[in-house]
């Protein structure tokens, strides 16, 4: 059953829901509470936060349009309560100044690419179909897939595999788009898919499950710079949270779990240089670590929804606020 014959609620079944809900509870049971879904996708988590907190207010953030188009539909028996914002989630500061919301209570990300993006066989994300490699989460800007693999240089090909794929075949897969791209420009993931098939050694394609998904992960980080909106993006986050306030971050591959563990540690640590007897209210922890290391998915959860598999979540309560 394509997206278009499935209902707008059976779209998405969001990772570690009730998980994360417990562990924003205690912020978003306030009244008045507003909560930020930086990463509303088919809205399956923002619908649950509205339903679970009913006197919470919701801003939820999207690059995709199409994406904000169906979860508006999703959300509209819950009116004004919701307010969706065409954005990527490095522009909270300014989403929140402009709607005139100086601190919030609770922000959600869910992060990586939603079920929408890998189930719509146009947009090019999933290595298992053949599609037009495009990968950007907001087609209305930015460069495709297939314009990173035709005119990137050689060397930054292999920094991007290596770096965001974790592909330790970087140098054999390039050398092979480079051949290839010379005789024809690359359009489809087939193609793609095929070329990585026939470049790795056996003994690589033996492990990890499908030998394109290193390389189609990190074709996607870069088209749509990932990485760098996150790692803008979690620090703005944790400067939105009032005191009391709580963040929970689902992540879902180490590159983008480590950025979080490193914004939350050093949250959670004094910055008083060493040897003070005491250490100064500037220097105090703004941040409580409210998970041990990042939990992982029940086999229950797996069983019943296999793109929870990978997720890690973490999350932090505020308990300070910052002073210069």
């Amino acid at each position: 059953m394509t997206t278009n014959e499935q209902p707008v609620g059976e779209l998405h079944n969001p990772v570690m829901l009730r998980r994360s809900l417990d562990l924003l509870a205690p912020a978003l049971a306030l009244p008045g509470a507003t909560v930020v879904d930086c990463t509303l996708g088919m809205g399956g988590h923002s619908e649950a936060l509205l339903h679970t907190f009913p006197s919470a207010h919701l801003i939820a953030l999207d690059r995709d349009p199409d994406a904000l188009r169906l979860a508006g539909e999703r959300l509209k028996p819950y009116g004004d309560r919701a307010t969706l914002v065409h954005a990527v989630y490095d522009e909270l500061p300014e989403v929140l100044a402009r709607l005139e919301v100086p601190r919030v209570q609770g922000v959600l990300f869910d992060l990586g690419v939603s079920s929408l993006q890998l189930d719509e066989a146009g947009r090019g994300f999933a290595y298992a179909q053949d599609a037009p490699l495009d990968m950007r989460m907001d087609q209305t800007t930015g460069i495709s897939a297939a314009e990173v693999l035709n005119t990137y240089a050689p060397g930054e090909l292999v920094r991007i595999l290596r770096t965001y794929g974790e592909e330790k075949q970087a140098k054999r897969i390039v050398e092979a788009v480079v051949r290839e791209r010379e005789k024809e420009p690359f359009r489809n993931s087939a193609r793609l898919v095929e070329l990585i098939r026939d470049a790795l050694p056996q003994a690589a394609k033996r492990t990890g499950g499908n030998p394109a998904k290193r390389t189609f992960q990190a074709l996607r980080i870069e088209v749509n710079g990932e990485l760098a909106v996150l790692e803008r993006a979690l620090p703005a986050a944790v400067d939105a949270l009032a005191v009391g306030g709580r963040i929970a971050v689902l992540s879902y591959h180490s590159l983008e779990d480590r950025l979080v563990k490193q914004v939350f540690a050093a949250g959670s640590h004094n910055t008083a240089p060493p040897g003070l007897p005491v250490v100064p209210e500037q220097y105090q922890p703004r941040l409580k670590l409210l998970t041990r290391g990042a939990e992982l998915p029940t086999e229950e959860e797996i069983a019943e929804n296999r793109r929870a598999a990978p997720a890690r979540l973490r999350a932090a309560k505020r308990i300070r606020e910052a002073t210069t």
